[in-house]
C-alpha cells in the first residue's frame, strides 16, 4: 500500500528506531498517512485540471448548478483581468477565459448526465477551446507561417473531436459495437489524414517553381491523394 510504504520511509516503520512511546509513535504515524494521502489527491486533482472528467458516478444536480455557477463567477473574473491587455494579447486572453469557462460546463454536463454522449460533448469542447486558443496566438505571425500555424491548429481540432467519437462509439452499449467501432475509426482515420495532408501543403506555399512542385508531388504520394 503507497501510504504505508509513505510511512516507512518516513522513519515511521519500527519502533525501535524511533524511540517514542506508543501513543506518540502512532501520532507520528497517522501524520505520515495523512500527508501520503494528500499527495496522492493533490496529484490527481492537478493532472484532470488539462483533460476530459472521466466516467464515474454522476454528479448530483445541485453539484452541477453549483459547478456551472462558479463557472460562471469566474469566468467574469478571467475576462475583467484581460479589460487592462491590448491587441492580439487580449484577444488571446479573452480566448482563454472563454475556453476555460465552456470546457468547466462541458465537465460539468459530462459528469452530471453520465453518457458517452456527454463525455463526447466534454472532449470536444477541450478540442474547440485549444483551438480557439491557438488560432488567436497564429495572429502573431504573420504570411505562410501564419497560414502553416492555423491549418496545424485546425488539425488538432479534427483529430481531437474525431477520437472523441471513436471513444463515445466504443462506449456506447446502445450500438452494435464491432460494425459502429470499425466504421467510425475509419471516419476518424480519414478526418486525420486529411487535416495533416492541409498542412503538407500550405507548407508548400513557401517554395516555389520546381521546389513546391516537388512538395506538392511528395505530399499527395504520402497522403494518397
Amino acid at each position: 500500500m503507497p501510504c504505508l510504504e509513505a510511512a516507512h520511509v518516513a522513519g515511521f516503520g519500527r519502533t525501535s528506531d524511533t524511540g517514542l512511546e506508543p501513543r506518540k509513535y502512532m501520532s507520528r504515524l497517522m501524520i505520515a498517512l495523512f500527508v501520503a494521502a494528500g499527495l496522492g489527491v493533490a496529484g490527481s486533482a492537478a493532472a484532470q485540471m488539462s483533460s476530459p472528467m472521466p466516467a464515474s458516478a454522476p454528479m448530483t444536480k445541485d453539484a452541477h448548478t453549483l459547478a456551472t455557477t462558479n463557472a460562471d463567477a469566474q469566468y467574469k473574473i478571467d475576462k475583467d483581468a484581460c479589460s487592462s491587455l491590448h491587441g492580439n494579447g487580449k484577444d488571446i486572453c479573452v480566448a482563454q477565459a472563454k475556453g476555460k469557462d465552456s470546457i468547466a460546463k462541458a465537465d460539468a454536463d459530462a459528469a452530471y448526465e453520465n453518457t458517452p454522449k456527454a463525455r463526447e460533448t466534454a472532449r470536444v469542447a477541450h478540442a474547440q477551446a485549444n483551438y480557439d486558443v491557438s488560432k488567436e496566438k497564429c495572429d502573431d505571425l504573420a504570411g505562410n507561417r501564419k497560414d502553416v500555424c492555423v491549418k496545424e491548429a485546425k488539425a488538432e481540432l479534427v483529430k481531437g473531436k474525431a477520437n472523441a467519437k471513436v471513444d463515445r462509439v466504443a462506449a456506447d452499449t446502445n450500438r452494435e459495437s464491432a460494425t459502429k467501432q470499425a466504421d467510425a475509426r475509419k471516419e476518424a482515420s480519414i478526418d486525420k489524414r486529411d487535416a495533416d495532408y492541409k498542412v503538407a501543403i500550405e507548407k508548400c506555399d513557401a517554395l516555389a517553381g520546381a521546389a513546391k512542385d516537388a512538395c506538392v508531388g511528395d505530399a499527395k504520394v504520402q497522403f494518397g491523394k
